[in-house]
This record gives structure tokens, sequence and C-alpha cells, in this order.
């Protein structure tokens, strides 16, 4: 049984504090590149992804980045763990998940698409 916050095959949206991360972690643009060359790791923690939500070409191109990538990953053996570690906390709205992050809130299903799903209050999954 893995760790909480390290579900193999899902992407794993965790607040930094309360989750073990990965030492192997990378910023946004690192993972983007990893997800170009498909040369994602096993085990790798991404972080900074609070940031690319002030930019909506980012947005949109991590989603495509993300989207193209998705049967890559789904099929690799093992099945990667990817973590993004997040400051703040998750706020549901209807059927969507926001990190609030300061005072401001991001959709995250712009990012991970609506199959978003809480694991805990820190923790939520969504598939590649």
């Amino acid at each position: 049984m893995p760790d909480p916050g390290q579900l193999p095959g899902e992407y794993n949206i965790v607040v930094e504090d309360e989750y073990d991360l990965f030492d192997h972690r990378v910023p946004i643009e690192e993972f983007e590149e990893m997800l170009r060359e498909n040369d994602v790791p096993d085990e790798v923690c991404v972080v900074g992804l609070g940031a690319v939500f002030e930019d909506e070409e980012a947005v949109n191109e991590l989603s495509r980045l993300m989207n193209r990538s998705a049967n890559s990953l789904e099929t690799r053996h093992p099945l990667p763990t990817i973590q993004f570690a997040v400051k703040g906390s998750f706020q549901r709205r209807q059927r969507d998940f926001e990190l609030q992050a300061g005072g401001d809130l991001f959709r995250l299903s712009r990012v991970f698409g609506p199959q978003i799903d809480r694991r805990s209050s820190g923790w939520l999954t969504s598939p590649f």
C-alpha cells in the first residue's frame, strides 16, 4: 500500500506541509521538459504550481503537455508516482476544487481536468 500522497498512476496534489514529499523535486518548467521528452522519472515531486496560474498561457501549456502525455504515463510499468506540492489549501467549489494560495483561488480543473478526487483535506488525486 503506498503512503498517503504517493499513489502511483495518478497525479497527487498535496499540501506540502502535510505529507512526505519525494526527495527528487523539480520546478514546473523542468517537469514540462520531462513531459516533452517523455522522460518522467518513476517518482518526482513538482513544485511551483501556484505560479503557473498567474499566466493563462502557462496554464494552457501545462494542461496541453499533461494531456498529450497521459497515454504514455498510463501504460508505463511501473506506473510513475507524480506529486504536485502546493502551498495553501484546497477549497471545494461545486464539482471542482480550488487552490487557495494567499488571497487567491485557482481552479485546479484548468490543469488537471474535471476528474479530481479528494483523498483527505490536504490531498487530491487526478488521473493522468
